[in-house]
């Protein structure tokens, strides 16, 4: 009998869930066993340090006034609803006390403790520091099993995302010695081996040959020795997107209702690799055939027909249709005829009307709407810029039709001023339905732009230093205004630099240069000018003192160079108006004194005036990393003719009186062209030529103004107008002559990949292939006879420093005046140009 009452009250206890959590106190007893109505008269509640009590109560779901039963569900549920908060460790509902049909309730609880700190264990530290910023857990945050288990799932895709399917975490909890009532977790990973893809079988593929098929999936790749850039790593998100991808496949060549009918996975412990099987349904291949147009009253149906460029027959593919009515690259597609024409609310709706055998019929149903016209152009984000600098590269005017082509103008203009962020770039049209018109909102992100330049260069057997300081958002008319400097005057789209360049006494060079890109301020009229002076000297102080007499050094040899420049540019509008006009005059005077190193002559003086005609067409998308566009320039650098204007004899003149009007005719012509092969993957192609003439064969060439091509044209010396191109591989200014030439070819091909976009630090990787040669007589001349190199590089831009990069070159052929140049090396370089003609 003893024994069947015990399992008597065990099983009561059992039917009354939670029941011994609830205290009987006052001088009234209850009977557990019979249940008995009561009012709820007060509610108090205890242990609760940092939580408010009226939100306890309100979480436990009893309210004062309520009628219960004890015992009864809700004080049951009341300490159901409490624990579903995670906040509490302990939690019981007490009988405070009982007045006849009244009872008074007291919620006791034991706080959790909380997060005072956490470590990691078995994690390098670069991915610990990932883990923190992902895992975000808050010193002082509640420890409960919530919390546990969304850290061990963070950490756990983490891992998973890298290849490591057999990640395992786990979580120790410690009492804090050092901080009470606080929980230290320490956080253990083992992450195993990256699981590694060894074999991809597609099932039942006849349409395509295994390999091109497998080409569709873009990160799931077996692994294989010349896969470089690809780990082979298993990751189920890209596997499933992969997926996708291979039936985009089928559909672009037709084959509309091909699917994975099933695929497996089979994962080897053993070797931790995974071979996946992958069966497709082909289906029928399909074709277009008939395409109507409903709902077109704007252009005709053949107008429409001729843009979307799908003929009857032509194998189906939905990506092209897609394509050619709204996303077309070039901005040939149906919308962009009619979006350039201020039909904002455009928009069409391809149906397929009639599947018979392998074709199909569409019908595509066009609404026009109502032409809309510009309203408002609402700035955002320009907080460095003057409002009228980012205005006037805006292509969208108050009271034009709507264009999105205007559009996309604008921010490729904005891009191209180097203020903005170019990934930041947002534009927004606001329709305004009630009177056809629209606001356009761009909202821009500044970025630095000033540059400082301190740099050392490597010329004429010693090294260079540099020191410049380039503004290129200046303020001139704010010079004066104290409020304006901020740390300096800026906003008004000017551009002021400053630079110096020294090694010692050898070499000094100054320059100043300032340019307003919109004089006036109502056309984008650019005036430029600059100032320019060098010293080239053998090194000697000037003056010598002898028998304390100050007399000026016999032996000292120097060359002084002293210019000034006035530039105009104009955009042109005709044939379109990517073209621009560029025009200058300048003026050198050169001063030798013992210096007989570049002349036959070793005193005297020459002057050098020229003009300068730049025609140029620039589509390029932004400056730092184009992703599309071209750029070609043809530039005519000449001076007078003097020897043809003077009827003087010059073929027994001396080479000062040669000289002393410096006369020549200098082209150049270059193109370059960029093109996006994929996100981000960028090909860069360029080809220039240059050539240097004569007016006069009795005075000859010129000896300024020639072309010097090798290595990585960072000489330091801006001397006699030389230009000094860049080729990777080659020794400095070895494929030319020592005295320059008088011809030159290049070309480069280049394929660029971002690391970073980050407007304050943008990275990108480079492998090249690139050729030049140059010569000294058009009847030497072949462009084909060029010396060719490869290798592969990075560039970088810091906004204070510019574009700086380090490339590795191999070279292919040999350079008869340097037998003993080594097969490949390293280059650095620095400045936009880089080097290139």
């Amino acid at each position: 009998m003893r024994f069947f009452s015990m399992v008597v009250v065990f099983l009561t206890l059992l039917t009354l869930p939670l029941q011994s959590q609830v205290l009987i106190g006052g001088d009234e007893q209850i009977n557990l066993r019979t249940p008995s109505s009561y009012q709820i008269a007060g509610i108090t509640v205890s242990g609760a340090k940092n939580f408010d009590t009226e939100a306890i109560i309100l979480f436990s779901g009893l309210e004062i006034g309520d009628k219960i039963e004890i015992p009864g569900p809700r004080i049951s549920n009341a300490i159901k609803n409490l624990w579903k908060q995670q906040l509490f460790s302990n939690i019981k509902i007490n009988l405070a006390e009982i007045r006849e049909d009244k009872v008074y309730l007291n919620i006791a609880l034991q706080e959790r403790e909380r997060l005072s700190r956490y470590k990691f264990v078995n994690v390098k530290k670069s991915e610990a520091e990932t883990l923190r910023d992902k895992i975000n857990l808050r010193l002082g945050t509640i420890v409960n099993e919530n919390l546990l288990q969304n850290t061990t799932n963070v950490i756990k895709r983490y891992y998973i995302d890298k290849g490591y399917l057999q990640v395992a975490v786990d979580i120790e909890q410690q009492k804090d010695t050092l901080i009470k009532e606080s929980i230290l977790l320490i956080i253990n990973v083992e992450k195993g081996n990256k699981v590694k893809i060894q074999e991809i079988d597609i099932l039942n593929n006849t349409a395509f040959e295994d390999n091109k098929v497998e080409k569709a999936m873009k990160d799931t790749k077996e692994k294989r020795w010349y896969r470089v850039f690809n780990s082979a790593k298993f990751i189920k998100a890209d596997y499933e997107q992969d997926k996708s991808n291979i039936i985009a496949k089928y559909n672009s060549k037709g084959y509309r209702n091909a699917k994975i009918v099933s695929d497996t996975v089979m994962f080897d412990p053993k070797t931790d690799k995974v071979k996946i099987n992958i069966e497709v349904e082909e289906g029928e291949k399909f074709y277009f055939r008939n395409i109507t147009w409903v709902g077109n009253t704007k252009y005709t149906s053949d107008k429409l027909s001729s843009i979307l460029g799908i003929k009857k027959g032509d194998v189906y593919n939905k990506d092209i249709l897609q394509e050619r009515l709204f996303m077309s690259q070039n901005n040939n597609d149906v919308s962009s005829l009619y979006l350039d024409d201020g039909y904002l609310s455009f928009s069409a709706n391809p149906v397929e009307t009639r599947v018979t055998n392998d074709s199909i019929d569409f019908e595509i149903r066009i609404y026009e709407g109502k032409q809309y016209r510009v309203n408002k152009i609402i700035l955002k984000g320009n907080t460095k810029s003057n409002d009228h600098v980012v205005r006037r590269e805006i292509k969208t005017r108050p009271g034009d039709l709507f264009s999105r082509a205007d559009l996309i103008r604008t921010q490729r203009e904005l891009a191209g001023l180097g203020y903005f962020n170019p990934e930041k770039f947002g534009i927004n049209p606001i329709q305004n339905p009630k009177d056809g018109t629209v606001d356009i909102e761009y909202t821009v992100e500044e970025k630095p732009s000033d540059q400082i330049e301190l740099s050392g260069g490597w010329g004429a057997g010693r090294i260079v230093r540099t020191l410049g300081l380039s503004l290129t958002n200046f303020s001139l008319r704010n010079i004066f205004n104290k409020e304006a400097w901020q740390p300096l005057p800026s906003g008004d789209g000017q551009r002021l630099s400053l630079r110096a360049q020294s090694n010692g006494a050898y070499y000094q060079a100054y320059n100043l240069s300032f340019t307003e890109p919109w004089l006036g301020g109502k056309k984008p009229n650019a005036f430029s000018v600059n100032f320019s002076h060098s010293v080239q000297t053998n090194g000697l102080s000037k003056f010598i003192t002898v028998d304390g007499e100050k007399l000026k050094n016999p032996d000292r040899a120097s060359l002084n160079i002293s210019g000034i420049s006035l530039g105009l540019g104009k955009q042109l509008h005709f044939p379109d108006d990517y073209f621009s006009l560029y025009q200058a005059i300048s003026y050198q005077h050169y001063n030798l004194s013992n210096f007989g190193s570049i002349f036959s002559f070793d005193n005297g003086f020459a002057n050098n005036i020229s003009y300068t005609f730049a025609i140029s067409r620039n589509s390029v998308s932004q400056p730092i990393y184009p992703r599309y566009g071209s750029d070609f320039r043809f530039t005519l650098k000449a001076t007078p003719p003097y020897s043809l204007l003077n009827g003087k004899d010059y073929s027994t003149a001396t080479d000062q009186e040669k000289f002393k009007w410096v006369e020549y005719h200098k082209w150049k012509f270059t193109s370059a062209w960029y093109t996006e092969l994929m996100k981000d993957l960028v090909l860069y192609t360029k080809a220039g030529f240059g050539f240097l003439g004569k007016y006069n064969s009795d005075i000859g060439p010129s000896p300024f103004e020639r072309y010097y091509l090798g290595g990585s044209a960072l000489s330091g010396f801006a001397l006699d107008g030389r230009e000094i191109i860049g080729l990777r591989g080659y020794d400095d200014l070895s494929v030319s002559d020592a005295s320059g030439s008088l011809l030159i070819n290049k070309y480069v091909a280049e394929l660029r990949y971002p690391v970073s976009l980050n407007p304050n630090a943008t990275i990108y990787v480079l492998g090249f292939l690139e050729a030049g040669n140059t010569w000294n007589r058009f009847n030497d001349y072949n462009p084909f006879d060029v010396k060719r190199s490869g290798g592969f590089g990075v560039r970088i831009f810091l906004p204070m420093f510019g574009l700086m990069g380090l490339d590795y070159g191999w070279r292919f052929d040999d350079v008869n005046s340097s037998p003993n140049m080594s097969k490949s090396q390293f280059h650095f370089t620095i400045g936009m140009n880089l080097g290139q003609l």
